[in-house]
């Protein structure tokens, strides 16, 4: 299984993550390499275990989700996160994208849509739920970014539309033949001219707007 995808559980109830590995485990191109109780384990086990997917709970005692999702992107730690959870509320949904949630679903999703998620996260992209793409569409499109998109120049959208795309900065920089500080620059730039806060803001207006790579 050297080309599997690795995948680590985070939830604090332990019949939750045996139910996951039990399905997991029956997957040729899935690997679960270890589990975590709360947020701090979680990312002390990423840090140890070099996941490629985290399959990460919001509610959890001691650290939650959101959190722990906060510390890994501190600690750059290249893992992509899956939330999976029952908790639907904007208030809970909003705030575990905007940490660097690469996707999210909930724990009643069916098994093999959950093998496809973790697939397509570890792939690049961006996975959210359709109301959940909704919420944040109606709250890019209630800020200033609407519209702007003619300020941006040709290779800023060029970038632009590698993010919507799920590229890495890295990946980015190997597809346009650039260094990394400069795509860094770009990055930035596009998200002052459309005033957005982050990537995933600015992966949902390319594909509001039309923009792809």
């Amino acid at each position: 299984m050297a080309d599997a995808i690795k995948v680590l559980l985070v939830d604090d109830h332990q019949v939750v993550r045996r139910g996951l590995r039990t399905f997991l485990e029956v997957q040729d191109d899935i690997e679960v390499v270890g589990e975590a109780a709360d947020g701090a384990e979680g990312v002390a086990r990423a840090e140890e275990l070099r996941p490629d997917v985290v399959l990460m709970d919001v509610k959890m005692p001691g650290m939650d989700g959101i959190d722990a999702l906060r510390r890994l992107r501190e600690l750059d730690n290249p893992a992509r996160v899956l939330i999976v959870t029952s908790f639907t509320e904007q208030r809970t949904v909003v705030p575990a994208l905007r940490a660097g949630a690469a996707g999210y679903v909930y724990k009643d999703v069916d098994p093999d849509a959950l093998a496809g998620a973790i697939r397509s996260v570890h792939a690049g992209h961006i996975l959210l739920q359709p109301e959940v793409a909704g919420v944040l569409l109606s709250q890019e499109e209630a800020g200033s970014g609407q519209g702007r998109g003619g300020s941006l120049t040709e290779r800023e959208r060029e970038v632009l539309g590698l993010i919507a795309d799920g590229r890495s900065n890295r990946e980015i920089a190997r597809a346009l033949v650039l260094s990394e500080k400069t795509v860094k620059t770009h990055v930035s730039n596009i998200l002052m001219k459309l005033d957005l806060a982050d990537r995933t803001q600015a992966a949902l207006w390319a594909v509001r707007h039309g923009v792809t790579g």
